[in-house]
């Protein structure tokens, strides 16, 4: 048919990568600890442990929970030990850091369970212009996994991408 519009994109080998694909919907959460310190610098252990025994953890479940203290209290590592022994069976993840940080840590271990193999060989696009708060490092983290498998990794969108990577023949 003459006229006819032809989609050489989805009749093309090339396959699209799209990070938002694997975005988890569960809700970030950060929790600060300098909530159980005495003004907010000084960790008592005793007022600490109950503090924490009295907690209503329920708030975290099924979250991504970034443990920081927003102060410059100098604390031991085991009371944010602590704190993460009593979010680890209530929350989806519990990571020290910031929000940014974590959200970069649930993409490394989600991009580390894929199967890269049906990328074996062909032509890919990592797409850009993400809605979601995809972090600059799941793009890195993707692009050196799929560089053990695709013939060619692009970045965009196929009417505009940047090349990044070809195999060499």
């Amino acid at each position: 048919m003459e006229g006819e519009i032809i989609n050489k994109v989805s009749n093309s080998a090339l396959k699209v990568f799209d990070l938002e694909d694997y975005y988890p919907e569960n809700p970030r959460m950060e929790l600060d600890i300098s909530q159980w310190l005495f003004h907010g610098f000084v960790l008592k252990e005793k007022e600490f442990r109950s503090a924490l025994k009295d907690f209503d953890w329920v708030t975290f479940k099924d979250a991504y929970v970034a443990l920081s203290c927003s102060t410059d209290a100098i604390l031991p590592s085991w009371a944010f030990m602590l704190v993460s022994s009593y979010l680890q069976p209530i929350a989806k993840k519990v990571f020290l850091g910031d929000l940014n940080h974590l959200e970069s840590s649930i993409y490394q271990d989600i991009l580390n369970d894929i199967d890269y193999s049906v990328y074996d060989n062909l032509p890919v696009i990592i797409k850009g212009c993400a809605k979601k708060p995809i972090p600059d490092e799941a793009y890195v983290l993707a692009t050196r996994k799929l560089m053990a498998h695709a013939r060619s990794i692009m970045f965009g969108e196929a009417c505009s991408a940047v090349p990044i990577f070809k195999k060499k023949s």
